[in-house]
């Protein structure tokens, strides 16, 4: 199964890494391909996941929304995850992988801080240190989730370079991560970067998918015809995606960040406007002008504020396993309050997008269609940011 060798997806993925770089990917492949399989690993992890980080989470049949958009939706409940996102899945694997390995320090980049908030979370758990990289853009923004994460004990660097969000903060952590290899591991929260970071990553969170599988059968006695989830980076979906990947019958459908709209330079619709190129360590979709210089994003959503996409992803689009699509802010305003109002559920901005494409392309699904949404998490990190926007404060 994908990738091969070289931690290729067709042509993508890869490991384009400074020389200083190669040593510590080559130990945490290895490692992880070691450590992964033994009995004390899987079920040290098995025991955080269930008892600690409240797995499995309900796959919920949304009844007042089916009845809005007039097909059957099943929300898989990510939001009702430890810490409030599907970032859990990854940062109790990768930061119990690290003590494994007998690593003494985590680093980590966030956007929206829910994967900040995650890996603060498992190092408190697993007592290792923790440096928590975030775009000052995003640090203002998001001000309930840095305060979590020092509440938890990270420290928080704030990053005044470039764009100052996602993007930045990844530049950072890599630059941390070259010159203390030796004592720290970079839990990377998306699946981004140099193999074998996008495999580890969808790896640890596949256990969407595969929960969403065995759900659905007792729900419904049939596969979905449908899978929608948002895509940033792109780890809830490959989450969702890739445990049906080999069910043909089962579409994928990506909602990325339209911002101001995708035909302006205020966006993050890196599948839907990018083209080929190479971005922290992989080669992907990504979005630059013309003379290869990485673009500036926009995204109402920090988590979908990226200028790259998992290498997992591009392949899927390549192939056309997958279609992508991306919403404007507006879109994704729509689909944050109608979930509220409808079934008690403040979704997380990024699922958000998810949300509103479904509902402004309901007609396109037959009403005996079965579709499963993935709520990456849940929206009171943006509740704040919203009333802002809106001009409730």
């Amino acid at each position: 199964m994908l990738p091969n060798k070289k931690g290729k997806f067709g042509i993508f993925g890869g490991k384009f890494a400074p020389e200083t770089l190669i040593e510590p990917l080559e130990e945490l492949e290895n490692s992880y391909k070691k450590i992964s399989k033994t009995k004390e690993f899987r079920k040290k992890l098995n025991y955080l996941l269930n008892e600690y980080a409240g797995r499995p989470t309900p796959l919920y049949y949304a009844e007042n929304f089916s009845k809005y958009v007039g097909f059957k939706v099943y929300l898989k409940r990510e939001d009702l995850a430890f810490t409030g996102a599907h970032k859990i899945n990854n940062t109790l694997g990768q930061v119990l992988l690290a003590k494994m390995m007998e690593k003494k320090r985590i680093i980590a980049e966030t956007g929206a801080g829910q994967h900040g908030v995650a890996t603060a979370t498992s190092c408190a758990l697993l007592n290792m240190e923790c440096v928590i990289y975030m775009g000052e853009i995003d640090v203002e923004r998001q001000k309930l989730n840095v305060y979590r994460m020092k509440l938890l004990g990270a420290k928080i660097i704030s990053v005044s370079s470039g764009s100052k969000t996602l993007k930045d903060a990844i530049n950072e952590a890599m630059r941390d991560w070259i010159t203390n290899f030796k004592t720290t591991h970079y839990v990377i929260g998306s699946v981004v970067g140099p193999h074998p970071y996008p495999m580890i990553v969808r790896n640890f969170q596949s256990i969407i998918g595969k929960e969403t599988k065995k759900q659905i059968m007792k729900k419904e006695k049939k596969l979905p015809d449908y899978l929608i989830a948002c895509v940033g980076g792109g780890s809830n979906s490959i989450g969702l995606f890739y445990p049906f990947y080999k069910n043909k019958e089962v579409k994928f459908i990506g909602v990325e960040g339209g911002g101001l709209g995708i035909n302006t330079d205020k966006h993050s619709a890196t599948l839907s406007k990018g083209e080929k190129g190479i971005l922290h360590g992989s080669f992907s979709y990504i979005l630059q002008d013309n003379y290869g210089q990485i673009k500036e994003t926009h995204s109402i959503s920090a988590g979908l504020d990226y200028p790259g996409v998992g290498p997992e992803h591009a392949f899927y689009k390549e192939t056309k396993r997958a279609e992508y699509f991306a919403v404007d802010d507006k879109t994704a305003l729509k689909g944050f309050h109608i979930l509220s109002e409808l079934e008690g559920i403040i979704p997380a901005l990024e699922s958000s997008h998810a949300i509103g494409w479904l509902i402004e392309n309901k007609e396109r699904f037959k009403k005996d269609d079965i579709v499963v949404v993935c709520l990456s998490g849940r929206g009171d990190k943006d509740v704040m940011e919203v009333a802002k926007i809106e001009g409730e404060i």
